[in-house]
């Protein structure tokens, strides 16, 4: 039975299928710790220099609906989210970016699970506070993540996981170009609570078109005098 999924095959000499060759199998860099610029936001290394306007823009959500599918948080004590950060920022992988906008941080995103041999990344740990959500910034600074993991660093795969139950995750996988490629059942637990997992990539070849869409969706003449889109990402 042929799997839709499979990115290629071909026979060898005793007539098994077989991946496609590959032209380039080198181990890909690391990312670098450099910021990540855009029209609308800037992706840059966190830092504890981004712990109060961090701690500040995710109490503004005062159910604390950003932490429940996070393994950390809430905090409600800056003491503790300062703590929290100051772990955070030592670590390599993950590694944790700010996505500020006009100069504040109002949110943070990671790469993770980098593996540079098999030119694998992934983008997870991304918590948007109330005023990232629904921005044009909350849309760039994905595609700031995904143009250095392909465009810069030449990974081949790059990939979003998240709680199976987590319908707003799924949904925005799914509006920025991830394929859905399954669910891992009983894949970890946290917050006391199991944690099936969705699994989602964009792989390379599909990186072109994606881009294109990014771009042209992002482009000023996209959004009218209130800012509001006049093209989803799915139609430009």
């Amino acid at each position: 039975m042929s799997d839709p999924l499979i990115t290629g095959q071909r026979d060898n000499a005793l007539g098994q299928p077989v991946g496609l060759p590959l032209a380039d199998t080198s181990p890909r860099p690391v990312p670098p710790r450099t910021n990540m610029v855009g029209r609308y936001c800037s992706v840059v290394p966190l830092s504890a220099d981004h712990a109060d306007d961090l701690y500040t823009a995710f109490r503004a959500d005062l159910d604390d609906r950003i932490w429940t599918y996070l393994p950390n948080g809430p905090y409600h004590d800056p003491a503790q989210f300062r703590a929290w950060l100051s772990e955070a920022i030592q670590k390599d992988d993950p590694l944790m970016h700010a996505i500020v906008v006009d100069g504040r941080a109002v949110g943070h995103a990671s790469y993770l699970r980098i593996a540079p041999a098999s030119a694998c990344i992934e983008v997870g740990f991304i918590n948007l506070s109330p005023a990232l959500q629904k921005t044009r910034a909350a849309t760039e600074f994905q595609f700031l993540m995904m143009r250095r993991a392909f465009d810069e660093l030449g990974y081949r795969r790059y990939e979003w996981k998240c709680d199976a139950l987590n319908a707003p995750s799924r949904r925005a996988a799914e509006r920025l170009g991830f394929t859905y490629e399954g669910t891992f059942r009983q894949a970890t637990h946290y917050k006391g609570r199991n944690r099936d997992t969705a699994w989602f990539s964009i792989i390379d070849s599909d990186w072109p078109d994606l881009k294109a869409r990014f771009t042209r969706w992002l482009d000023p003449a996209n959004f009218d005098a209130r800012g509001r889109q006049k093209l989803g990402l799915s139609a430009v």
